[in-house]
């Protein structure tokens, strides 16, 4: 029995993007579990474990080839890591004490030991480690598959949006292109890597849509769907208005990317003339030819823990080499700012061991690191000075918190630039410069900008280190917003120290990628905002619509206001008035 009348149900959104259509949820057969081994046979199930394990990456490895053939190189970097889980001692060898200590079954011995790593992913405080927990369930289960000798693949007979709990990123790759239309997930999250590769194949998806599942069962086999990814709304048996409201939706949205790679070109500028330039921030070579497309002048922010994350020892200076030099290449002359690794803490890896902290946030990580593993940062440094042959490349440190940092970072430096000399390799200019996320950073800037070429405002940990609220914590989600007068008053004095040393500051923290707060800044006299690529084309027109001097007044007033959400008003009203066509058509029916 199928139930009449339109559903809303609503998520949150993971790939932008609007489809329409009928529905599939994708099933696989159990495995087969809670079996137990002949007494005498473990060494024999052990090795069959190994066997199936090697066969693991060997498929993980082709599955990467064909993502990678298929023009998505960052994504196909995503089953490589899972080959190394494949055979990571934490997942086989913790499968072959079950089966050697307890008796049971390969099938039942690698599930429980994949379960067990993912239970730890998922008690640390990171939300990108939390969601590497369903790469290893992934895992695991496709070694089981071997060892119960289950086809990996799913089928779709037809064009659909598929409806889950949750999707692994293997089943991802491999359901067929030409009919997976849309994703709705139950469960999951925006950063898992189900979610990564919608994005980069262009599907639509949302996650986290609470009663998906038992909502499409009741609505039967032949309810049509609609979904909007980047509202996060879906929609079941639509209403003839919703379905025609949702196709012009998908026509404004088509429209606006063609007006964003259209307007690409033109400079951001304010109306009275004021220049300010627009970098983008990425996570992955990858992500270049999306910002370069999108007007991008160069990289604010090149975060590197893609290299360091999800392996069981640290990437090679020439593989750190071929990925910086890949992200210079792209940028053809524009400056390209790469951020040393920024782990430990909140993002443990496994080859930095750390003890345990009551306050990841304020502990042990990024720069402090050189205490205790200076070689690490010392190697990254000179894959640095190396990619620098191809290209503008400046490098900065992260949580600096005073005069005493900067001279370990400017060390390191040096000492990683006399090592690449003494080698042989060719090397070339690297500007050095720091993040100010710290209070302390800002507030005693004036004793060491003179010793840097630049600095870069990292809002997102200056808001939280501010406003002492854990930007990991929901409970506090009322005092995370950048727009605050604390936030803007630290900002302003992060503008005159670097005005009175001739330092070059910018904001690459996701303050800049909003439109509003992007008006404050330039207001506050910043001139260099770096942000997510779809973020570039709002903030460009938000920036050619205002005046520079209506900007400052704005900036002036606002450091006295008693909070954000006056901040947010004033500046907000500015954005408002500039049209934004790729929105139209989203009001709710």
């Amino acid at each position: 029995m199928t139930t009449t009348g339109m559903q809303r149900l609503s998520g949150i959104p993971a790939a932008p993007g609007v489809a329409r259509g009928a529905w599939a949820a994708v099933a696989r057969e159990p495995l087969p579990t809670g079996g137990r081994v002949a007494p005498g046979g473990e060494a024999a199930e052990i090795e069959r474990l190994k066997a199936a394990s090697l066969a693991a990456v060997g498929a993980l490895e082709a599955l990467s080839a064909r993502v990678r053939e298929a023009g998505h190189e960052d994504e196909s970097a995503i089953f490589l890591a899972h080959a190394a889980m494949a055979a990571d001692p934490a997942l086989v060898d913790g499968a072959a004490d079950a089966i050697r200590s307890t008796g049971v079954d390969a099938v039942t011995a690698v599930l429980g030991a994949a379960a067990g790593v993912a239970d730890t992913l998922r008690s640390l405080g990171d939300e990108l480690l939390r969601a590497r927990a369903a790469d290893v369930l992934d895992v695991g289960e496709r070694i089981g598959r071997i060892l119960a000798g289950q086809a990996e693949s799913a089928t779709l007979d037809a064009p659909s949006i598929v409806v889950a709990d949750d999707l692994s990123p293997s089943l991802t790759a491999t359901l067929p292109r030409d009919r997976l239309i849309g994703i709705v997930l139950e469960g999951s999250s925006p950063t898992a890597h189900a979610a990564i590769l919608a994005r980069a194949y262009g599907i639509p998806a949302i996650v986290g849509v609470r009663g998906a599942r038992a909502a499409f069962r009741a609505a039967g086999p032949g309810a049509r769907v609609a979904i909007d990814g980047a509202a996060g709304e879906v929609l079941i048996d639509p209403d003839d208005a919703a379905w025609e409201r949702l196709a012009r939706v998908a026509d404004a949205v088509a429209a606006g990317r063609e007006r964003d790679l259209r307007e690409a070109g033109e400079a951001a500028a304010t109306l009275d003339g004021s220049a300010v330039t627009l970098l983008a921030n990425i996570g992955t070579p990858g992500e270049s030819d999306a910002a370069v497309a999108l007007g991008a002048r160069g990289v604010g922010l090149f975060r590197t823990e893609f290299l360091f994350l999800e392996r069981p020892g640290p990437p090679s200076e020439d593989e750190q080499v071929l990925a910086y030099r890949t992200v210079v290449e792209s940028f053809r002359g524009d400056p390209v700012t790469v951020r040393l690794i920024d782990v430990g803490g909140d993002k443990p890896i496994p080859y930095i061991p750390i003890a345990p902290e009551e306050n990841p946030f304020l502990g042990v990580r990024a720069l402090r690191l050189a205490e205790t593993h200076p070689d690490l940062l010392v190697t990254q440094l000179r894959a640095c000075y190396r990619a620098a042959v191809a290209g503008p490349l400046k490098v900065m440190a992260p949580m600096v918190a005073d005069a005493r940092d900067v001279a370990t970072f400017l060390g390191l430096a040096d000492r990683a630039r006399s090592s690449t000399i003494a080698a042989g390799h060719e090397i070339g200019e690297v500007s050095l410069g720091i993040m100010l996320e710290i209070p302390s950073a800002v507030l005693t800037a004036d004793a060491f900008f003179g010793r840097l070429a630049f600095a870069s405002l990292g809002t997102n940990d200056l808001l939280q280190y501010t406003l002492a609220a854990d930007r990991g914590n929901p409970a506090l989600e009322g005092y995370r917003d950048s727009l605050h007068p604390a936030v803007l008053q630290l900002i302003a004095m992060a503008v005159a120290s670097a005005e009175r040393a001739g330092v070059e500051l910018s904001v690459c923290g996701e303050m800049a990628g909003d439109p509003a707060a992007a008006l404050a800044l330039v207001g506050l006299g910043v001139r260099s905002l770096s942000m997510t690529a779809p973020s570039l084309p709002a903030v460009r027109r938000a920036i050619r619509s205002a005046r520079t001097a209506d900007l400052a007044a704005a900036a002036r007033a606002s450091l006295s206001d008693a909070g954000a959400a006056d901040v947010r008003e004033r500046f907000g009203a500015l954005v408002r008035q500039v049209p934004d066509e790729g929105q139209a058509g989203r009001r709710k029916t």
